[in-house]
């Protein structure tokens, strides 16, 4: 036996967590989302259903909109028409239990949303997957030009988000869902009791109605473009990457739509 042969070989390094995995056709395969972001937006989409329907629900115990303090028939801003009962929860006009409904699921919309931002921010994923880069803002002429024209690549640029999704998932993380949350407590009788000076702010408790109104539409129009998107570029593929975490990478030059002569810069289509 030589001296070279009672030398153990070091051991091989097993393979990294979480890294790509390839397939055949040119395809990788890569871990886009972990659990708690997952589970956060699963969570998050059954709170908002729940809420929007039963706020649909409350609505119709005055489907009329004002600024200011005091309500009137005569001149509102806004009048909704009636929607059908399967939007509604309950069905059926019912004041008392969709405030039921409204209140419990305001709180899971609440907590959910807590504990999704202080895990975005202890794991620096919204600094990594969400804030602009300079060149990102330089690039958003570009970028608006490629959602025009439903162009979406699924090759190694959707690894990222593009200028136009990081703004938007951070006007809606930053902007609208805080402002549905605070314009919703100044109306809470029980929050005003404790310290009404939200319902000042806001306007009066009829703009804070209307505020409330206009961020659930805001909310209710990203959810449609959303979803349009996510059926656009592969519904079985960013549905899996949002169960499992993978998320397909087709071969160089792949896209969703037509092909543009420019280079496409990223992905669309899936949650941050």
């Amino acid at each position: 036996m030589t001296m070279t042969d009672s030398i153990p070989e070091p051991p091989t390094e097993p393979p990294k967590p979480r890294a790509d995995r390839p397939l055949s056709g040119g395809r990788t395969d890569v871990w886009r989302h972990p659990a708690w972001v997952r589970l956060a937006h699963w969570l998050n989409v059954v709170a908002v259903v729940v809420l929007i329907m039963s706020g649909l629900n409350i609505l119709l115990a005055h489907p009329h909109l004002y600024w200011g303090v005091r309500s009137t028939f005569a001149d509102p801003w806004l009048s909704t028409p009636t929607p059908p009962d399967w939007l509604l929860i309950p069905q059926g006009r019912n004041l008392a239990e969709a405030r039921n409904w409204h209140f419990l699921f305001a709180w899971v919309f609440v907590l959910n949303g807590l504990a999704y931002l202080i895990f975005g921010l202890i794991s620096r994923r919204f600094g990594r997957r969400l804030w602009p880069t300079g060149a990102d803002l330089r690039g958003i002429g570009p970028s608006v030009v490629e959602h025009a024209r439903f162009h979406f690549p699924t090759d190694d640029h959707a690894r990222t988000y593009n200028v136009i999704q990081k703004l938007t998932y951070l006007a809606m993380i930053l902007l609208v869902l805080p402002m549905m949350l605070v314009t919703g407590l100044s109306m809470s009788p029980g929050f005003n009791a404790v310290g009404g000076v939200l319902l000042e702010i806001m306007g009066g408790r009829q703009s804070a109605r209307t505020l409330h109104f206009i961020s659930a539409g805001l909310i209710v129009g990203f959810i449609l473009i959303h979803v349009g998107l996510v059926i656009w570029t592969g519904l079985f593929n960013n549905m899996r990457s949002m169960i499992t975490g993978w998320f397909v990478i087709e071969p160089p030059g792949s896209t969703a739509g037509p092909k543009l002569r420019r280079k496409p810069r990223a992905g669309a289509g899936d949650t941050p």
